[in-house]
This record gives C-alpha cells, sequence and structure tokens, in this order.
C-alpha cells in the first residue's frame, strides 16, 4: 500500500516534470499523515518499521534506475519500479529495534512473540528479519549483514 502510493505520486511528480521528492518527504506524506487519514488509519496498526523499509527499498530502486539509465551501473540495465500486487509475494523487513531473538521466539514490534524452529545455530546476531508471505506459506528470514 505505500509502496503503491508512493510509487503513484513519484510518477505523478516526473510526469508534471517535477523532481522525485526525497524519502524524508515521502515517509512524512506517506507514513505519518496517511495514518490521519481515515481510509489508512490501519498503517497505525502496523510497526512504522517495515513500512519505512518499503519507501527505503523504492528509494533504492529509483537509484539503481537512474544510475543504469546514466551507464553507472555494471550488468543488465534496469528497469523503473514497478506497483506490487497482493497476489505476490509480499514482505515486510525489520531492522534493529523491530525485533528481538530468543531462543525459541521472535518478537516482532507490533506483531508479538512468533514460536521459530530454527534450522540451523546462527552464527552471529541478525541484523535484519524479513516476514515473507507468498501463495503458499508465511517463512520468517533472519539476515546477518557483515
Amino acid at each position: 500500500m505505500v509502496w503503491n502510493d508512493s510509487l503513484a505520486s513519484c510518477q505523478e511528480k516526473y510526469k508534471s516534470g517535477e523532481k522525485k521528492p526525497v524519502n524524508s518527504q515521502l515517509q512524512k506524506q506517506f507514513i505519518t499523515k496517511a495514518k490521519k487519514n481515515e481510509d489508512r488509519e490501519w498503517l497505525s496498526e502496523v510497526s512504522a518499521i517495515p513500512l519505512q523499509q518499503s519507501l527505503n527499498d523504492l528509494n533504492q530502486a529509483y537509484q539503481n534506475f537512474f544510475k543504469s539509465t546514466k551507464g553507472q551501473r555494471k550488468g543488465k540495465p534496469v528497469k523503473p519500479p514497478k506497483f506490487k500486487s497482493r497476489k505476490s509475494k509480499q514482505t515486510a523487513r525489520f531492522t534493529k529495534g523491530g525485533f528481538k531473538v530468543g531462543q525459541h521466539k521472535v518478537y516482532l514490534a507490533k506483531i508479538g512473540k512468533l514460536k521459530i524452529v530454527w534450522s540451523r545455530e546462527l552464527p552471529t546476531a541478525p541484523s535484519s528479519v524479513t516476514v515473507i508471505k507468498d501463495c503458499r506459506r508465511t517463512r520468517i528470514a533472519l539476515l546477518d549483514i557483515s
């Protein structure tokens, strides 16, 4: 929802000849102000961390696209960001402060404790937790970026 609304706004600004808004402006408009809107007040019930990460990802997608069009990025050309469908894979990434990892549970902000079965021991403390929901199941991925 936040990704698609922000992307639509960025595309609209581009068509009118304006520059893409900076990330902080998008966060203010599509997270902070949107929570006060009757249609989007449900955003207050979820953690702001995955919402902010969604806009960070959109910003990175635009940076990759612009660098690619200018020839500043190696590899094959990158296409502009696309709208996301509810039917496709959905993700929510929690960064530091948004999760705690215990021996048999993972705590996620505004969600609570989730039981977890480890497939292997973690070599270090994770830097983020990604909850992935696809058509078959919901998975949790713990990432360590060292």
